[in-house]
């Protein structure tokens, strides 16, 4: 079949109109595929279907993850396990598979530094763009300075309002501060607004035994672990940094080279 170029510059003048965007660009190609085989009607237009539907589904998750702010470029698959056997592989892995989401349940991913804490949330963050979740990565210390801020401003409540609207919030690094009572409050709006409507994951340095440091005393402490803890997965990470790993490869490989080198 003959494709004038009056026949196209119509379908390109509708499939723009109609915001087709993945369709305009591969029509013509699918075409002479079907002109090609032996491509049936139906097949033919499965196959218009699909490229508009993988189309938006890789555009959706790309606005996605440039939205959700992550640090990292990581992903589950980059998770060393052989050199941290503290790691519960089982339990991330089932936790990657994002029930929790759809449960509003939360996680706490506690250990010392370097051992991969932000590594895992930023992988479980991924996947909840893959999968279509709006996510927010973001420093804690960054946060409640900024909703301090916005109070001061009177922005406070539109901010809440955004953050509402954020499927899986994960809060990075809550270990660095000590709030006063007003950027108490202002954390505990955030987990009680979003108790048992939607997910947070929060890593941290410190066990649940010291989040008083964290907080005015004992009882806000228990206050807010009581919320996050209702519905949550703990993962406990121990062992060496791989920050420090690294710093120790690069060493012994220079003094290879160096010795090579003699």
């Amino acid at each position: 079949m003959q494709l004038t170029a009056e026949k196209a510059a119509y379908i390109e003048e509708k499939l723009k109109q109609f915001k087709l965007v993945d369709m305009r660009q591969q029509y013509s190609d699918i075409i002479r595929e079907a002109e090609s085989s032996s491509m049936d009607y139906l097949e033919f237009f499965m196959r218009l279907i699909n490229a508009e539907d993988e189309g938006k589904n890789n555009r959706r998750t790309e606005k996605l993850l440039a939205n959700a702010g992550f640090d990292l470029p990581s992903t589950l698959d980059d998770i060393d396990y052989s050199f941290n056997p503290s790691l519960d592989k089982a339990k991330i892995d089932d936790l990657a598979k994002l029930h929790f989401i759809q449960t509003h349940e939360n996680i706490i991913i506690i250990g010392p530094p370097g051992v991969g804490k932000s590594m895992i949330a930023t992988g479980i963050g991924r996947n909840a763009c893959d999968a279509g979740y709006k996510v927010l990565f973001v420093n804690a210390k960054e946060l409640i300075d900024h909703m301090y801020d916005e109070m001061l401003a009177g922005r406070l409540q539109e901010m809440l309002t955004k953050l509402n609207k954020i499927d899986l919030l994960i809060i990075d690094e809550l270990s660095y501060i000590k709030m006063d009572k007003e950027r108490e409050s202002l954390f505990f709006q955030i987990i009680r607004q979003r108790y048992e409507k939607s997910s947070l994951i929060i890593t941290t340095n410190l066990p649940m035994g010291r989040w008083d440091e964290l907080f005015t005393g004992q009882l806000a402490a228990t206050a807010i672990l009581d919320r996050l803890l209702h519905h949550c997965h703990l993962i406990s990470i121990t062992g060496d940094s791989y920050r420090v790993k690294g710093s120790k490869q690069s060493v012994k490989k220079e003094k290879v080279q160096r010795n090579e080198n003699r």
